[in-house]
């Protein structure tokens, strides 16, 4: 999930600047035998954020008895501060708990048709001198199987880089962005190389592999971006030419050329409208019309293209959201916002708790994305379910008739045109 800081996040008109860099009729882009049909089937999905890559907003719990201080605000500071043993053990059990195999069967009961899994770097290639523990990868391999009885495809997500290719917590490490320092982007192929040879024998359900989450293009070099996306790409395909390679867009506006050269490559662009005082200044018909513009872009590229993130929720009030201690724009508590309304039922709660005006505009807002996304490959919501962010959580959105069942029925139709 995107992080938190203004200045490092795009809008919505950037990434239709993208787009319109890269437009083309669409092709048949699929040279080898993946699993799935990308070009004639939609990608219909959720991200199972908050799972092997913890983030405080989507499981505060895990995070409480730190809310005072603010000292522990990512998984590298909260494994390093409760050391390997303490920290493996209370991972474990969050592991074994927090997504199970009757989620997999709920998520295939939806409608849906693919899962995205995000992974750190630590689970499958750690580092000496880092804090944290191993143990994940046994829960993916479960994983895999229980995707494999659900009838669900798997995309694996390294979303998290050593040194941080972003700066955000959901990285691993929130502060600094130290990837491309040292021999951060080796080890990032390592990492790569050890999960694509794990799960070379499972692409009849692991149909493709993110080579890296959300890089922080304007902070990054990007000919080294692309140059790692070219070396990555061969890493993972290396293993087994019937993995597709998602390539995240890294915030960047022109990507004409992007992922040539390789078989099997889809772009990976994550559509939030709440990360600057503006997005979230918008009224909800607003949110709408911005999404619906999104549709015709994405139809016209010519290489497979994902919204690999998007969300119901029209505002940043969810807790933590922007980082453990830290407020939302949408009510002004957020350094440097405006006042745009009041978080009262969308800090914490469930969807059963929020008004009738939220509710009514979160469906509107899912129908428009979910007709703007499915104009291309497709899509994966972000995530499958928190403890406590009901703008967010799609198994609590589902349950309260917010989010479309079936996903094709409509309550506000004709809104994209």
């Amino acid at each position: 999930m995107v992080g938190t800081a203004t200045i490092l996040l795009r809008s919505a008109t950037a990434i239709l600047a993208l787009l319109s860099n890269v437009r083309a009729a669409p092709t048949e882009v699929s040279k080898r035998a993946v699993a799935f049909d990308y070009n004639a089937n939609k990608v219909r999905g959720v991200n199972l954020g908050g799972w092997f890559v913890l983030e405080p907003w989507i499981t505060p719990s895990i995070f409480g008895e730190w809310s005072s201080s603010n000292t522990v605000v990512d998984e590298y500071t909260y494994t390093k501060t409760l050391g390997k043993a303490e920290a493996s053990s209370r991972l474990n059990n969050h592991w074994n708990t927090f997504i199970t195999q009757a989620d997999f069967n709920a998520i295939a009961q939806a409608g849906l048709n693919h899962v995205r899994i995000p992974i750190g770097y630590w689970a499958v290639a750690p580092l000496g001198g880092d804090p944290y523990v191993q143990g994940q990868l046994d829960v993916l391999d479960k994983a895999i199987n229980w995707a494999r009885g659900a009838g669900l495809k798997v995309m694996l997500d390294l979303h998290g880089a050593p040194g941080s290719q972003n700066g955000f917590d959901n990285s691993g490490k929130y502060g600094s962005i130290d990837w491309q320092q040292g021999d951060t982007v080796s080890q990032t192929l390592t990492a790569l190389k050890n999960l694509a040879n794990r799960y070379k024998g499972d692409t009849d359900v692991v149909t493709a592999v993110e080579l890296l989450n959300e890089p922080l293009g304007p902070r990054l070099n990007m000919g080294g971006v692309q140059d790692f996306y070219s070396k990555g790409s061969q890493t993972v395909q290396s293993a087994s030419s019937n993995f597709a390679i998602a390539l995240h867009d890294a915030f960047q506006t022109d990507w004409s050329g992007f992922g040539g050269g390789v078989d099997n490559v889809m772009i990976d662009t994550h559509q939030y409208q709440i990360f600057s005082p503006d997005e979230v200044g918008r009224s909800p018909s607003e949110h709408v019309s911005h999404a619906c513009g999104l549709g015709p872009q994405l139809a016209s590229t010519n290489k497979w293209i994902l919204v690999g993130e998007w969300t119901g929720a029209q505002t940043d009030c969810a807790k933590w959201l922007n980082g453990l201690g830290k407020g939302a724009r949408y009510d002004g508590s957020f350094p440097d916002s405006r006042y745009t309304g009041d978080c009262k039922g969308k800090s914490v709660g469930s969807v059963a708790s929020l008004s009738s005006d939220d509710k009514n505009n979160i469906r509107s807002y899912i129908e428009a994305q979910l007709d703007a996304y499915e104009q291309h490959t497709g899509w994966f919501f972000w995530t499958w379910k928190t403890e406590s962010a009901p703008e967010w959580d799609m198994q609590d959105l589902l349950a309260g008739g917010l989010f479309p069942q079936p996903l094709t029925s409509r309550q506000h139709p004709g809104q994209c045109g």
